[in-house]
């Protein structure tokens, strides 16, 4: 996956405004349509929102600091763990792309994680 951030992609300004406004993000699902009309997505963002593909967004030009953050607004971030609806969503999206860390601190990417 290439991440080239493109600082005019709708999708980056929508979700820098939307997690910053209290009045916004707890309603952002029951929101989404109108906040993607509202910012002019293109079908293609509007698509990946939809299914909640944040390595789409990625590949479309999100910064790669808003794609956790797109997980969160549809999940919460309540319980903030591995295990919490908004990483495991995050980890679906990235599959076997998704770099692990060991006790050790090394970083291993596509290999199942082994300890012991």
């Amino acid at each position: 996956m290439a991440n080239e951030f493109n600082p005019d992609l709708p999708s980056n300004r929508l979700i820098f405004d939307v997690r910053r406004d209290n009045s916004v993000w707890p309603h952002f699902k029951e929101r989404l349509e109108a906040l993607m009309t509202q910012y002019g997505l293109g079908d293609e963002e509007k698509d990946a929102f939809r299914r909640i593909d944040v390595r789409r967004l990625g590949e479309l030009g999100v910064h790669p600091y808003f794609l956790p953050q797109v997980a969160r607004l549809f999940h919460g971030s309540a319980g903030n763990t591995t295990k919490s609806a908004a990483a495991l969503a995050y980890r679906r999206s990235f599959g076997d792309r998704i770099v692990e860390h060991h006790d050790d601190d090394q970083a291993v990417r596509n290999e199942p994680v082994t300890h012991g």
